[in-house]
């Protein structure tokens, strides 16, 4: 659904560097597996977006993936333009639930193998966040797992236009998250944003911009890690 409005031209209303950053100790691999095998008490700050379609809600899947590198970053991807949902914006692998999928687990593997051409193998699932229902109607259910730093990329030329890294620290750091609304059809919409400046595929800077649902989550899963 193509959108009314830019996302990156609208005004900065507050930055979130009130809020304390994860520490580095809590974003390591083994207090990763050990956060989400004792989860704390924690609430998401964002469940439900303004629904601004009357399309039948449906239930939907994407993998944050955790890579193990020099330090751990989160694999995103870039939608291409012309798809009908969310085009052009930054999102995480997945989409909508089949009646064939065992879970949410098995959604998220499949539509990011779909997508990216990410082998089951390479991923160990370490938990799920709380759904997330976006302004189009999907409930997303976020599955993390860490992806083996060793996996290739097949992206879908037809879904993805590029696929990317972003430091978990970086992400994990309120400091670095912004806060917007605009009006839509009447009613005013709130959303984060997370712009990052890093490397395309070219060896050429730009910036990223990720918002909405994505940036969202991102939320969720800083509250769920600083809990």
């Amino acid at each position: 659904m193509a959108l009314s409005f830019d996302p990156q031209v609208l005004p900065v209303l507050g930055v979130d560097d009130h809020l304390p950053a994860v520490a580095d100790s809590e974003l390591l691999l083994e207090s990763l597996r050990r956060r989400f095998a004792a989860q704390p008490d924690w609430s998401p700050e964002i469940k439900i977006e303004h629904r601004f379609t009357e399309r039948a809600p449906a239930h939907a899947s994407v993998l944050v993936g955790l890579v193990p590198r020099n330090e751990i970053t989160v694999l995103l991807t870039q939608r291409t333009d012309h798809l009908t949902d969310h085009p052009g914006q930054i999102s995480f692998p997945g989409g909508r639930a089949e009646a064939f999928d065992a879970d949410a687990v098995a959604t998220a593997l499949r539509e990011a193998h779909e997508e990216i051409g990410l082998e089951k193998q390479f991923v160990d699932v370490l938990g799920e966040l709380p759904t997330y229902t976006t302004g189009t109607g999907f409930i997303v259910t976020p599955v993390i797992g860490f992806v083996d730093p060793s996996f290739t990329v097949n992206a879908d030329p037809f879904e993805v236009a590029e696929v990317f890294e972003v430091p978990l620290s970086f992400l994990m750091n309120p400091a670095n998250h912004r806060r917007h609304a605009v009006d839509v059809n009447g009613v005013r919409r709130e959303f984060l944003s997370i712009p990052w400046d890093g490397i395309d595929a070219q060896g050429a800077p730009r910036r990223y911009f990720i918002w909405g649902a994505t940036a969202a989550m991102l939320r969720n899963l800083y509250r769920f890690l600083a809990a």
